[in-house]
């Protein structure tokens, strides 16, 4: 297939824009279905309106912040062209700036219409499990969460393909010059970076800002009714139990779907990136009489490289929707099995059509080893969510294991968390460790590992689909209990609940195998777009870069520590306000009064915003000074410290959560003593531990390493053409 016609470039390329059209506007479906679900209970309805205005009022208060530093910053990007030395530096000016914002608005539609939807699905799917079943309630809680996953893949890759069409056409891609065709590839791809940092922006607040809340929320919440009142969970009598489910959509609705929507789109960057380098064995620039001339098989191979992650994007857009669509055609009572077909059905439909398109992009072994770099990707996706499940399912032995060693107390109980957290760490990096090794064989290139994370997060949308049904599900549960319907109902919802964990935990150890491929091809992308890889690398000997890598390296542990001190703080709050109206009011303890719910939701939504905004500006601004200080190798240096140190860090957290949580529901569940037992007391203190782990500070490495990242390939240009200040300590 020859690429050297523009039109040639811009079917492939509306491939994947009609594909994300297609992934909308089935979503928009999805949401006139649960719009028009009618609830016909008072007491659900008015439950559901005091989580869906919590969660709206947080977005509403988080996302005017976002405004004024989105505007900050893309007023930064396109003042730094007026500076004489850095006129016409890549990645900088008000196309960046336009790109930037691009970014940002779409990731942040993404992330309130399914935050929007998610907040009206779980009343939905509580009436749905009280009038219908199991199957009816499966069915509304997965179209929730349907809509959060397509939409953000819709979203994300319209975006960004049409920008890089538009930009590859403005600075002359439709030229006959095969030279000037190659520079409008690398003006564009170096442009849409700036969606990526929208994006990035966007996750920032989401993922740190929303854990905060969450977990400040939830830790209040069963400190005081569950330890101090001896009240159940989400029972309506806990001031704190709104803010409480606000906090499951807040975390892991918004928080989780900008975290994939970073990946999804970093990975089509990095991809991008690289492709401009992959398969060309000597510099495409040839002088013939004095002109620099392109060769039009090299750019056909550079098209083909360049174009291939947006049509793999765009074809697993289309199997999330298929997926979907069979899943929902037929009525279901095991929910696990539906949610792992789904899986299946998106995951064999992106391996066979990106096997049909490798074969007609590309020739040859070529055609098979990116295909196969694709498929590898797909495979350590799924090989890191069962590692996930195996380590924090009290199916297995890990968790029995860490419910065994409560009965000898809180301290023991852990101690073992600690230790199965760490040692999670084994099989998921020797399977990311294969991954790499695997997609760069069958290339024999750096674009290979890219296409890897292209694959693995070609099937986000169906992922973030069966990850957000988690959430919608475990409202619908808070919901049959405050409305206090019968117990059948709570057992349908239990029943939802209990396989949501499944995929809760499944996500976070896709969210980190997607954030380490996706952060690897950034790491190349930006040694490329330096220009070290043609040269002698990084040269990890000198000072520079050792000083680098230590400090990169210490950034994940300073960031975890002031997340969860954050949330600490956040929670102590919510205690005393909950301790305050049980003192000022005893009747809301015996059922008689309201509690001031609003008044909860309020303190938790006001200390996430405040209590992020230090760790997001070490995120933001320690690849620029790092930069700054100590030049493109220095910040390359700290790069890979900071992405082997916080991979690590969010492996641990999130697996030794989970394994708390879940050893906690396994006593729970009547095993070792039951509720109220002493080993169950210590289970609950090994829960709360976690819960800042695999909620806050786990999630938001993913958030660090890739916003660091994509800040560090944004101002590589630029520090291409300063000195550093501290070059004396490079050779």
């Amino acid at each position: 297939m020859s690429f050297e016609h523009f039109s040639t470039t811009a079917l492939f390329v509306g491939i994947a824009a009609v594909s994300a059209l297609i992934a909308l506007l089935y979503a928009f479906v999805l949401y006139r279905k649960v719009s028009k679900m009618k609830v016909d209970h008072d007491r659900i309805n008015e439950i559901s309106s005091y989580i869906h205005q919590g969660a709206m009022a947080f977005m509403k208060r988080q996302y005017r912040i976002i405004l004024f530093f989105a505007l900050g910053v893309a007023l930064i990007l396109s003042l730094i062209e007026l500076i004489p030395s850095l006129r016409g530096a890549e990645g900088v000016g008000y196309k960046a700036a336009i790109a930037f914002l691009v970014g940002s608005s779409f990731s942040g539609l993404a992330g309130w219409i399914g935050m929007h939807t998610a907040t009206k699905a779980n009343s939905r799917t509580t009436y749905a499990a009280n009038t219908v079943g199991m199957s009816g309630a499966l069915k509304v809680a997965f179209t929730g969460g349907s809509v959060l996953g397509i939409t953000v893949v819709g979203l994300g890759l319209f975006g960004l393909t049409a920008l890089f069409f538009i930009f590859y056409w403005i600075y002359g891609g439709n030229s006959s010059d095969p030279t000037l065709q190659y520079e409008a590839l690398t003006h564009a791809i170096h442009t849409v970076t700036g969606y990526g940092l929208g994006a990035s922006l966007i996750a920032l607040f989401g993922r740190v800002g929303g854990g905060i809340y969450t977990k400040a929320a939830d830790v209040g919440a069963d400190l005081v009714g569950k330890v101090e009142s001896g009240i159940p969970e989400d029972d309506p009598r806990n001031p704190a139990v709104i803010a409480d489910n606000v906090g499951d959509n807040v975390g892991d609705i918004a928080g989780m779907g900008s975290d994939l929507t970073e990946s999804y789109i970093g990975s089509i960057i990095s991809a991008l990136t690289l492709g401009l380098y992959a398969f060309v064995q000597f510099t495409p620039h040839e002088v013939i009489d004095g002109q620099v001339i392109m060769t039009l098989p090299i750019l056909s191979n550079l098209l083909g490289s360049v174009i291939f992650p947006l049509v793999v994007a765009g074809l697993g857009a289309l199997a999330a929707v298929l997926a979907i669509l069979i899943v929902r055609s037929k009525n279901w009572n095991n929910p696990q099995l539906a949610l792992n077909i789904s899986t299946y059905i998106a995951v064999g439909i992106t391996l066979l059509a990106s096997l049909i398109f490798s074969q007609i992009m590309f020739d040859g072994l070529r055609a098979w080893g990116v295909f196969g770099a694709v498929a590898t990707g797909l495979i350590v996706g799924i090989g890191i969510g069962f590692i996930a499940e195996y380590y924090t399912s009290g199916d297995y032995r890990h968790v029995k294991e860490i419910a065994n060693q409560s009965t000898t107390g809180h301290a023991t109980n852990v101690i073992s968390g600690f230790a199965v957290g760490m040692l999670s760490t084994l099989y998921t990096v020797l399977i990311l460790v294969g991954g790499i090794i695997i997609s760069f064989l069958l290339t024999e290139d750096m674009y290979g590992i890219a296409l890897a994370a292209v694959g693995m997060l070609s099937t986000a949308g169906i992922t973030i689909s069966v990850d957000a049904y988690g959430p919608i599900s475990d409202n619908a549960g808070g919901i049959s209990q405050m409305s206090k319907l019968d117990e059948h109902v709570r057992k349908i919802t239990d029943k939802l609940d209990a396989v949501g964990n499944t995929t809760a935990a499944i996500g976070k150890g896709f969210c980190i195998g997607s954030a380490a491929l996706t952060s690897v091809g950034l790491f190349f992308a930006f040694e490329k777009s330096a220009g070290l890889s043609e040269g002698s690398g990084i040269d990890i000997l000198q000072p520079g870069v050792m000083i680098g890598l230590f400090i990169g390296a210490m950034l994940p542990y300073l960031f975890t520590a002031l997340v969860i001190k954050s949330v600490g703080k956040a929670a102590n709050k919510m205690i005393d306000e909950v301790r305050y109206q049980y003192k000022q009011d005893p009747e809301i303890l015996k059922g008689n009064s309201l509690p001031d719910y609003a008044k909860c939701v309020d303190i938790s939504t006001k200390a996430a915003l405040h209590e992020m905004l230090i760790p997001a500006s070490i995120a933001v601004f320690s690849p620029i000074i790092a930069g700054i200080l100590l030049g493109v190798e220095g910040l390359g240096g700290l790069l890979m410290g900071g992405l082997v140190s916080a991979i690590m860090l969010a492996v641990f957290m999130a697996n030794a959560g989970g394994a708390w949580d879940n050893a906690k529901k396994h006593i729970e569940e009547g095993n070792l003593g039951g509720k109220g037992s002493e080993a169950h007391k210590a289970a609950v203190t090994g829960d709360t531990v976690g819960d800042p782990f695999k909620d806050t500070a786990g999630p938001s490495m993913d958030i660090l390493i890739k916003l660091m990242s994509i800040v560090s390939l944004i101002i590589v240009p630029i520090l291409a053409e300063i000195d550093p200040i501290l070059k004396f300590l490079f050779h």
